[in-house]
């Protein structure tokens, strides 16, 4: 990248910048004429002689009346003119600075992904984000302005005094007096406000990383009692921060002040100098007036001219500083990533390392001098104790580091060299420590198939039109122009021919890695739109049908609550009761209820307002009695509490306050908060005794008038429940059971999810249920996942993509014994034929390996078969041992 802010933009916008100074160079001439026109109506069509007209005008003869008015309209042409210069200039200039900035972040953010491993344990998140994002922001308008504004305000500028000069040089030589002045004091005054914004972006810097660190270090916080020690650590860093700024608008605004009082000096001079020749009769009182207007707007070209030096200064501050970051001496040539040549046929044989030696910066070799070939064909075993090399040893194998000393070839080719469109496609590594993308399953377990896009998408309209803008516009701003809408997913990679055979695969490398049952349970909680599937929508009717009748047995009908339009389902909440139906969106969902309008107009009519209110209050009360005396965060809030622990004592005043006023005495706010918890009652599992036959007759009488009176534009936000129906908003277990399973049975949840299976079974819905669970969201960085099933999700993502050589890094090392016999038995299947380079936790794992390395120290200590060297004093043999 150029080290040059200047450089940079001349590389990528020369044409553009001359474009800007070229049509500069020709608003200028009109500029001119507007300042001189002044003159000409105040001399001439204002001041002249009744002798004087008519005058000849292009032909046309014109009396004094009809000249001024010819002269204005002349001099608001000049004005709309020069505004339309301006005008276009700027949104050009404007246009021009996003580009530039948005090739620079594309840039840095390409910079990243070349970044070798270990530079992103000197570089924090906190450091890389805040650069790509904040930091260059103000490069932007920089872009744009940065030969163009000068060239534009500098020749304003020059238009203006020579204007004054050929006006009268006396007043010229006053209006530019001061500028030698303001050009030496500014810039001098203004470095040292540049150097302290340079240590504010230092030390801010530094902050987003220490908090970062906190985020990423919050259960050891508070493990250890740490929260004070850390906040003292941020107010000192915060102090620092104000301690610069401070300084810095101390400095600013002294600026700001001495430039001002400058500037208005120069008006003193032309008032009393021009005054003076106007009463000697040397200038004309025309003049005067056409010089002061031009002064009036000389000290904006020049206010601009300044503040563009210190922005000159600020941005190149920000740019070397940003640059500096990303261009370390190890980065990854770009070749290696852009290069799109797939490994024709199989592999070479063998993988030789020569003399390897890996350290990190000036720190002791991890590994040092290890000479060792491994087959790129069955079943290899990489074993050693913590420390000993093995786990960098994998990462090398597996390309996500390189030698620091020594070669590995890949039959007659260094492996360093390789293109990763051959390494991420024909290798496959899985480690210790798997990252899922924010997205579905199926999108994290595809992940591994998406390296160009194979199949374009289809546009037309209004949509072929915008992306047509948005091609252009990409490829102005140096950016990759692939549609991340196309279809990217590379289906004969995976052995299928098109998304259905890939979803199949999917299910079965799923199976593969023990994560059947797991998708399975996801699809029972995912949703399907019955117009897309709508034979998948019968069959599940026929599956609810199904179960309806088995439900006649008395020893299950005890277990389910079936949904009756005309019955009140005491397993469920007083809200589903009242909509009986699924919320679709936020509108009726059950933390909005309280204070949705048409409920409570709902509430009205039936007179259950007041009724509700009452059991809030009740409710509230019973909450205070049974959980006041517990500590907060204790787990009975999370199990049985309406209250969470910190909104309890907020209850307290609340219900004494409505013991003795009633409901008149409540604040709106405090009435939403005890009509919230009603909804969340359900009879069978609270026991209350609040929501009895009664009121439940009342809140059935509720759902008729809440169904029949239910607006037209609220009607989209809730689906409701119907016994002949698919309810797109439920889930497909629900659909399936539709009812609730009844609190208080010993072993209900068991036996409905026996019956479910078995009529999924008896319906073969399996597999398409399961299909729906890849659809499943994984949460932030797959946080909605447990750590086991980030791992096999992991494993099957390498998989899916049929490597021809799998690395395998301690990626099992999380799953049970049973899991991880399953597991390592069908992944050794699937990789028959193929190379399998794997790094157990546990070296008797590695029994009926084909060949086995131990290491040891940074070295090979031994290779061989298992058998060779389980021997007595070898070093598997004390492996083994402290296994």
């Amino acid at each position: 990248m150029d080290k040059s802010i200047f450089r940079f933009v001349l590389r990528f916008s020369k044409r553009e910048q001359l474009f800007i100074i070229l049509l500069t160079a020709v608003s200028f001439p009109f500029l001119y004429y507007s300042l001189d026109l002044p003159k000409t109506i105040i001399n001439q069509a204002i001041g002249g002689q009744p002798g004087d007209f008519p005058i000849d005008v292009f032909g046309y003869q014109l009396e004094q009346v009809p000249f001024l008015f010819a002269l204005c309209g002349i001099f608001l042409a000049l004005v709309f003119i020069n505004g339309g210069f301006k005008y276009y200039i700027n949104v050009y200039r404007g246009q021009l600075g996003e580009r530039m900035l948005r090739r620079l972040r594309y840039e840095l953010y390409s910079r990243v992904l070349r970044f070798r491993l270990p530079r992103f344990k000197r570089m924090s998140q906190g450091e890389i984000i805040p650069m790509i994002t904040a930091e260059v922001d103000p490069l932007g308008g920089f872009f744009g302005d940065a030969f163009g504004l000068p060239a534009f305000q500098g020749g304003t500028l020059l238009v203006y005094v020579v204007f004054i000069f050929i006006q009268d040089p006396i007043l010229g030589a006053a209006a530019i007096s001061l500028y030698p002045l303001q050009a030496y004091l500014i810039p001098k005054l203004q470095r040292k406000v540049n150097q302290l914004g340079k240590e504010r972006v230092r030390t801010v810097r530094q902050l987003a990383d220490r908090i970062g660190e906190t985020v990423a270090g919050a259960p050891e916080i508070h493990a250890h009692d740490t929260t004070t020690y850390h906040r003292a650590d941020i107010s000192s860093r915060l102090g620092r921060i104000y301690a610069i700024r401070y300084e810095i608008f101390r400095r600013k605004f002294f600026i700001k002040f001495l430039n001002n009082f400058l500037n208005q000096l120069t008006p003193f001079f032309f008032y009393s100098v021009g005054g003076y020749l106007v009463l000697q009769g040397d200038l004309t009182f025309g003049a005067l007036v056409a010089v002061l207007a031009a002064y009036k707007d000389l000290s904006g070209p020049w206010r601009e001219l300044l503040t563009y030096y210190q922005r000159v200064e600020d941005v190149r501050i920000k740019y070397e500083q940003v640059i500096e970051q990303f261009q370390p001496e190890d980065i990854v040539p770009l070749e290696q990533l852009d290069t799109d040549e797939p490994w024709d046929g199989d592999l070479p044989d063998r993988l030789d390392l020569h003399s390897v030696q890996y350290a990190e910066e000036d720190s002791i070799p991890v590994l040092n001098g290890v000479s060792v070939s491994l087959p790129t064909r069955g079943e290899t075993a990489v074993l050693g104790q913590a420390g000993s090399g093995r786990h960098e040893l994998m990462q090398l194998i597996g390309r996500l580091l390189v030698p620091s000393g020594g070669s590995i070839q890949l039959g007659d080719q260094d492996y360093e060299d390789l293109p990763e469109s051959v390494v991420g496609r024909v290798i496959s590594y899985v480690g210790p420590d798997s990252y899922m993308f924010t997205d579905t399953l199926r999108a994290n377990l595809y992940y591994g198939l998406n390296h160009r896009p194979l199949k374009e998408k289809d546009y037309t309209g209004a949509d072929l039109t915008a992306h047509t803008r948005w091609l252009a516009d990409a490829r102005a701003s140096g950016n990759l122009d692939m549609d991340i809408n196309a279809d990217w997913v590379d289906y004969e990679a995976a052995g299928v021919a098109d998304a259905d055979e890939l979803e199949n695969r999917a299910l079965e490398v799923l199976g593969a890695v023990d994560m059947a049952e797991d998708i399975y349970r996801m699809g029972l909680n995912g949703t399907i739109d019955p117009a897309s599937k709508p034979e998948m929508a019968e069959t599940i009717l026929s599956a609810r049908q199904a179960i309806r009748d088995r439900l006649r047995d008395p020893q299950l009908a005890r277990v389910v609550e079936l949904f009756d339009d005309e019955g009140y389902n005491e397993s469920a909440t007083v809200a589903e009761n009242l909509l009986f139906g699924t919320p679709v969106g936020k509108t009726f969902s059950l933390e909005s209820l309280a204070e949705q309008p048409y409920v409570l107009e709902v509430l009205d009519k039936v007179e259950l307002t007041e009724t509700f209110l009452e059991i809030g209050a009740k409710v509230a009360e019973t909450m205070i009695e049974l959980f006041a005396d517990l500590p907060p965060g204790h787990e009975f809030f999370e199990q049985f509490s309406f209250i969470s622990s910190d909104e309890l004592p907020d209850f307290q005043p609340l219900v004494a306050r409505f013991s003795k006023e009633g409901a008149a005495g409540l604040k709106p706010e405090d009435r939403t908060r005890l009509l919230a918890l009603p909804f969340k009652l359900v009879p069978s599992r609270h026991r209350l005794g609040l929501v009895e036959g009664p009121m439940q007759e009342r809140i059935l009488e509720a759902r008729r008038v809440f169904a029949a009176e239910l607006p037209s534009d609220l009607r989209p936000a809730v689906e409701f429940f119907d016994a002949d129906s698919y309810n797109a908003a439920s889930t497909i277990q629900d659909n399936i059971l539709f009812g609730k399973v009844r609190y208080g049975q010993a072993g209900s949840l068991d036996m409905v999810q026996e019956l479910i299976g078995e009529t999924v079974a008896q319906f073969d819905l399996r597999d398409r249920i399961s299909a729906v669970g890849l659809d499943h969201s994984v949460g932030v960085a797959g946080a909605r996942l447990s750590s086991v099933q980030r791992q096999k999700l992991a494993l099957a993502r390498a998989l899916l993509k049929q490597p021809q050589l799998l690395v395998i890094n301690e990626a099992t090392a999380q799953l049970d014994g049973a899991a991880q016999g399953r597991v390592h038995a069908n992944m050794r299947r699937m990789m028959e034929g193929r190379g399998l380079i794997w790094a157990p936790h546990r070296p008797s794992i590695a029994s009926d390996f084909d060949r086995v390395v131990v290491m040891k120290s940074g070295r090979v200590a031994a290779e061989g078969d298992f058998a060779s060297l389980d021997q007595d004093g070898s070093v598997l043999r004390e492996l083994i041992a402290a296994e």
